[in-house]
């Protein structure tokens, strides 16, 4: 203040944010009145005639709002706004809502509560109630969106509506620009890719060793860590599932301190594919996370590891007590089909590129124990509670043929398919073969009006190329070749031109769709879309297993166009991988991405696995591992042949089956 001249202007950025507020006196307020300084004050204590503000917590679904006033009338914005001071204001430059829209408002906003922002307080005063100065730290989005309000907040601070404000660099970026922008990828960007992902895990603290438990901290007022406390870890205490999908003003994500099954299993036939690429310890760590999932966890002991016990054999969900609307049991007492097949399926890598049958014996006893609890149509519960099985009876859920809207899913039931056909290859039984293809039948011919989706259609048909494809591996003939090309035909439809994969809706049958409220923004799992033609790929649910089931159906069909699918698809991978100068976002998948921003950006409506979160399964170890069975020039259903696979399979059916005679 004391060095401002006429003409020039004044911010006052909240240095101390979020723990102490910007602070006037009296005087210098009117100093400021009567200086001719435009001004611009940010988390500000008190103001002049308002008064004291008041201190009020935001969640991470809130997101800016800017108003016709100001640039960009009506885009959304995400902001990591943790703590604002409210203030009234009839009229805003931008707004703080819970807000439904992918980058502007979905529906008016009528009567839905919001709080001012940014708003002209006084003609020379222009006010922020939290720390706008934090854009670039704190990773707001869209980029160009929060470039050009503050190029307008300083245009108007200079009374200089031509002023251009610089670019400046973001935190977290793609590693490669769009295809039709730059050349090529680099020789040996896929198998970079592969090595800068599995160093990720190191540094962003995913993997744990022995002993270590995982911490479930809260948020605090200095945010959040930038990594967990126990990095290094050699995974032989498992892996956590990865970060949340907000952010503090620092730009740094909190993590999701359980462990999966699916997420342990999937990180550690990552690791072990990269093995065969890498070497280095890759082949231990992939070692270390399956013994801890099967020798050491919660997931599979107690009921699970009871042969006289419905539940033996199943794999337990996560390994946090009472979690959050599955209050009434622990974590490890439910049973996803869906997260029991892809266990599996890291596992069958992990024991393939490590040529190591330490865990087939829990692969064969887990592929039974989900088919005893299987209708006899080939579909199961979406997900079974071990109290549930305690009190009816493992063969209550087989004998039923009781077939809900809800199970015609691909997203809950056809991996568990694919599971059934695979160990009927290297068994020989025919009652596999026949549960997987009923399954896959029954699905297909649902196909697509009575397919119950969960976030979108196009995740829905990604799943069923694997199952397709294998299907195929075991029973080769014209009807089957139609449904998976059929499939990918319909996938491929919305493969866009830089190898993305559009996320599209389906009317009807949607379990998990776009918000059609405000007031429902946040309050359930959703869509990255608000409606189709929206520019978003999801990475969670729909590219990652695209990837893997194009990998699969071409290898099987040598087909050239799933061959070019499936580059198209690579090269778009390997081009969104993040690059940053901070660790823990080297080298990870998030889960969205806008193909035509080209960034990190999406609907982030989802209340738990939201835009930008990222996941150590699903995510990050499907899309490693199939871009190092390319490198390999093998397939999954190639990579592992088990010995002794009949001696063992009979040995479990023996123990598991013993009481039905009706499932061959």
């Amino acid at each position: 203040m004391a060095e401002a001249r006429p003409g020039d202007a004044l911010l006052a950025f909240a240095d101390h944010y979020p723990t102490t507020p910007v602070t006037f006196s009296k005087c210098e307020w009117e100093w400021l009145a009567t200086s001719g300084l435009r001004t611009y004050v940010e988390f500000p204590a008190s103001l002049p005639v308002a008064g004291a503000g008041t201190r009020s917590e935001a969640t991470r679904l809130e997101r800016a709002w800017f108003q016709p006033e100001f640039v960009l009338p009506n885009a959304l914005g995400s902001i990591s706004a943790l703590v604002h001071m409210s203030y009234p204001a009839e009229k805003a430059w931008i707004r703080l809502g819970k807000l439904a829209g992918y980058d502007t408002l979905a529906f008016e906003a009528g009567d839905t509560p919001t709080h001012p922002l940014l708003f002209l307080h006084q003609p020379h005063l222009l006010v922020a109630t939290t720390a706008l100065s934090a854009y670039i730290a704190g990773r707001f989005a869209p980029r160009a969106t929060w470039h050009q309000a503050w190029q307008a907040i300083i245009a108007w601070l200079l009374r200089h509506d031509s002023f251009s404000l610089p670019e400046v660099p973001a935190v977290c970026t793609a590693s490669y620009e769009a295809p039709a922008q730059s050349s090529p990828l680099p020789k040996g960007a896929e198998v970079e890719a592969i090595s800068r992902s599995l160093q990720w895990y190191h540094d962003a603290g995913m993997l744990l060793s022995s002993g270590q438990e995982p911490l479930y901290r809260s948020i605090t007022e200095d945010g959040f860590h930038a990594s967990p406390e126990w990095l290094g870890g050699d995974g032989s205490g498992g892996a956590l599932e990865g970060f949340l999908s907000e952010f503090d003003h620092k730009g740094h994500q909190p993590t999701r301190c359980w462990r999966r099954a699916d997420c342990v299993s999937e990180t550690a036939g990552a690791f072990a594919a990269g093995s065969l690429l890498l070497g280095k310890n890759h082949g231990r760590t992939a070692q270390n996370l399956s013994d801890w999932l099967y020798h050491s966890s919660l997931l599979v002991s107690g009921d699970r590891a009871n042969p006289d016990h419905p539940a033996y054999g199943l794999i337990g969900w996560h390994d946090r007590p009472r979690y959050g609307r599955f209050h009434q049991a622990d974590g490890w007492n439910i049973y996803y089909g869906d997260d029991n097949a892809r266990v599996l399926l890291g596992t069958i890598l992990c024991s393939g590129a490590l040529q190591s049958d330490r865990w087939l014996a829990p692969i064969i006893r887990n592929i039974l124990a989900n088919l005893r609890t299987s209708g006899p149509h080939g579909l199961r519960r979406n997900a079974i509670w071990n109290h549930d099985l305690a009190e009816r009876g493992w063969e209550s859920y087989r004998q039923s043929d009781e077939l809900p809207a809800e199970w015609i899913s691909p997203h809950y039931q056809c991996y568990l398919s694919a599971c059934y056909l695979w160990l009927y290859h290297h068994t020989g039984d025919p009652m596999l073969l026949k549960h997987g293809t009923r399954g896959i039948t029954l699905l297909m011919e649902a196909y697509p009006d009575r397919w119950r989706w969960t976030n979108g259609l196009q995740q829905e048909r990604a799943r069923m190329l694997l199952p397709l494809a294998w299907l195929l591996r075991v029973d080769d003939r014209p009807k089957h070749r139609e449904w998976l090309h059929g499939m990918a035909n319909d996938l491929l439809e919305h493969q866009v031109e830089c190898g993305a994969l559009r996320e599209v809706l389906a009317s009807g049958n949607g379990k998990y769709g776009p918000p059609q409220r405000h007031e429902d923004y946040g309050t359930r799992e959703a869509s990255l879309l608000q409606q189709d033609g929206d520019p978003v790929s999801d990475l969670l649910y729909t590219c990652n297993f695209a990837f893997l089931g194009l990998h699969e159906a071409a290898a099987v069909t040598n087909d050239p166009r799933l061959r070019s699918a499936s580059d198209r698809l690579a090269d778009y991978l390997v081009r969104i991988q993040s690059r940053s100068a901070r660790p823990e976002l080297s080298g990870a998948w998030l889960r969205t991405f806008d193909y035509q921003r080209w960034e990190t950006w999406g609907s982030d409506a989802d209340g738990a696995w939201g835009a930008w979160c990222v996941e150590t399964g699903w995510t990050q170890s499907w899309i490693t591992s199939v871009l190092a069975m390319r490198q390999l020039g093998t397939s999954l259903w190639e990579i592992y042949t088990p010995s002794g696979a009949a001696e063992c399979y009979a040995k479990e059916k023996e123990q598991l089956l013993t009481s039905l005679t009706s499932l061959s």
